[in-house]
């Protein structure tokens, strides 16, 4: 999750590689653009507040940039922000959006530019809701709206790299990452979550069709495929990072997750030590970590410990495996 000082860093020192560019001359974007939404995106102007029905449209979704389609925010963190203006408290991507100081008007800024074709925005102020404290305030021009319905969950139950390869398995499973979430350094290395000095635990992010397959589901498989009953400790693996741990990005989530613990209870014979924490930042892990058991199959961890699992994982969940 990113918070002020992550914008500052990025307006300061530089900000986050894109996942592409999408680079045109100041003619080509005047011809395949509305009038309205060049002023606004190429030549930085505002559109007067309260002037689009955007501001108080809140069903799900994804938004694109007017510009050159990538993807910005996602409704879940859109919210009422009474400025006139759509407003999030996060973009979809860490670096789906780029920061530049703006001291235009007399006054400091931050303005809010698309990462990947620099389409002006809006600007980002410290003044929005908990927990990131940040208000994307958007001009609705800039924007265009995605159907998108997926989801995403997070959560640890060990190495990632277990975890990772059995919900690769399922289906409406769209893409897993493996990373750290839950704990106080920013962007942690490998190296230092193994410490396990920096709070962070090895989890997956899980981006997910609910159509296909629910939250409820992905978190009965998640507590069936690991022990959530030993405290910081999957096996061989010891400390905090290998804790079991569910993170919620809504209350109903957390409600679910509550829920499903109670279910899956007289299933074990110890208590359920599942951590059920608010989601709060997702750091995706080093290059090497992703696609492990795809990528080394005839690996000593591989087939020593990943290989059990996901033959048991696969006889429990023969229906939901991807054919």
């Amino acid at each position: 999750m990113l918070k002020w000082n992550d914008v500052i860093r990025y307006a300061s020192q530089g900000n986050p590689k894109p996942d592409r560019r999408v680079e045109k001359s100041e003619e080509e974007w005047e011809r395949i653009l509305s009038p309205e939404e060049f002023r606004i995106t190429r030549q930085k102007g505002t559109e007067r507040a309260y002037s689009s029905e955007l501001c108080n449209l809140f069903e799900p979704g994804k938004y694109a940039c007017i510009c050159c389609d990538t993807l910005l925010f996602d409704s879940l963190e859109k919210f009422q922000s009474g400025t006139g203006w759509p407003s999030f408290t996060q973009p979809i991507k860490e670096n789906a959006v780029a920061y530049h100081k703006d001291v235009s008007y007399g006054m400091y800024r931050i303005e809010a530019n698309c990462n990947t074709c620099d389409a002006h925005l809006g600007h980002v102020f410290q003044d929005g809701p908990m927990p990131s404290g940040l208000r994307y305030c958007i001009n609705a021009v800039s924007l265009k709206k995605v159907k998108d319905d997926s989801l995403k969950a997070t959560f640890g139950g060990g190495c990632f790299w277990c975890t990772e390869a059995i919900f690769q398995e399922l289906k409406g499973v769209i893409k897993v990452e493996s990373g750290y979430s839950g704990g106080k350094v920013e962007h942690p290395t490998y190296r230092e979550v193994t410490t396990g000095t920096t709070g962070h635990a090895e989890v997956i992010d899980v981006t997910y069709n609910p159509s296909e397959i629910t939250f409820e589901d992905l978190l009965k498989i998640h507590l069936s495929t690991h022990n959530p009953t030993t405290p910081n400790r999957q096996g061989a693996d010891r400390g905090s990072q290998y804790r079991s741990v569910i993170f919620y990005r809504t209350e109903e989530e957390k409600e679910i997750a509550l829920k499903v613990i109670s279910e899956l209870q007289p299933s074990f014979d110890d208590m359920i030590v599942t951590e059920v924490a608010m989601f709060e930042h997702f750091y995706k892990a080093e290059d090497y970590h992703q696609n492990y058991y795809k990528s080394n199959p005839n690996g000593g961890y591989c087939q020593g410990v990943i290989n059990p699992k996901l033959e048991k994982f696969r006889k429990l969940y023969k229906e939901k495996l991807v054919k």
